[in-house]
Parts: C-alpha cells; structure tokens; sequence
C-alpha cells in the first residue's frame, strides 16, 4: 500500500504536500534566521565558541579579552544570519527537486531523514551561501595593501 494510501489520499498529493510543507517551513525558517538576533538571540540555535577553542576562549576571558571573545562569537551569529536568506534557495531547490521515494523515505523514516535528506542535496548543489565577507571583501580582502619590511605600504 502506497504512504497515502492509507489516509485516503493519492502517493502525489502527499508527496505535493510535504513538499509544500517544507516549503513553508523554510519560509518561516529564514524569516526568523536572516536577521539580526535571528541566530544571536535564540539560545536554542545561537551559535557559541567551538568545543575544541573553549580553553582557550576560558585563557582569554582570564586576561582580559572576554570583550574580543564576544565580538567573535556575536561575528559568526552576524555570518550565520546573513548567509540564511541566501540559502534559503538551496533548500527550495531540493524540495522542487524532490522525488516521490525521497518523500516516502522521509514520511516513513525517523527524526533525522528530512536532514539527511538536505544534507545529501546541499554536497551536490552548486549553490553555495555566503555571508557577504569573504577572502575578497573588507579589510583582509587578497588585494589589501600589505606592509613592507621597510615600513611601507
């Protein structure tokens, strides 16, 4: 028997709605995601100083640097809010693409199948979000006037 089968509905109207029901869920996502606070704020998904750097973030606090701790962890929430609406197609475009067996397996499978499912489709995709300060933008942009030995810029 087919997934909708057993409610009554056709296989492609409930492929046709969880694929719209992801579609919402990822409007919904990036709308609360892509702006300010949208990651800082939100102690559930905040994003905090890697596990393998929290001695040194605790050395660092102990000096005096606790300040410059927080400009990096609230610079990758910054990162995280602005790549958000730019990867917001990249989970549209996996949803379009989405087979009938893709939403069977998520319909039937456990907690993590949908993220599996998206992770499988974001190393194949050829899109890639950015949050607007690469090795080519501000400051440290490969084109920056770099000091000489001699004092020069």
């Amino acid at each position: 028997m087919g997934i909708g089968q057993q409610s009554g509905l056709s296989d492609g109207t409930v492929s046709a709605g969880l694929k719209e029901a992801l579609q919402v869920a990822t409007e919904k996502s990036v709308n609360l995601t892509g702006r300010p606070d949208g990651y800082f704020a939100n102690a559930a998904i905040k994003i905090l100083m890697p596990e393998k750097l929290q001695t040194v973030e605790t050395g660092l606090r102990m000096f005096g640097y606790g300040p410059h701790v927080d400009e990096l962890v609230l610079s990758m929430n910054r990162a995280a809010e602005q790549a958000a609406p730019a990867a917001k197609q990249i989970f549209i475009d996996a949803i379009t693409g989405m087979t009938f067996d893709d939403a069977k397996k998520i319909l039937s499978g456990g907690n993590t199948t949908a993220t599996e499912f998206f992770k499988a489709r974001r190393r194949t995709s050829s899109r890639r979000p950015s949050a607007g300060r690469g090795p080519d933008d501000g400051p440290g942009r490969r084109d920056a006037p770099v000091p000489g030995a001699d004092g020069t810029v």
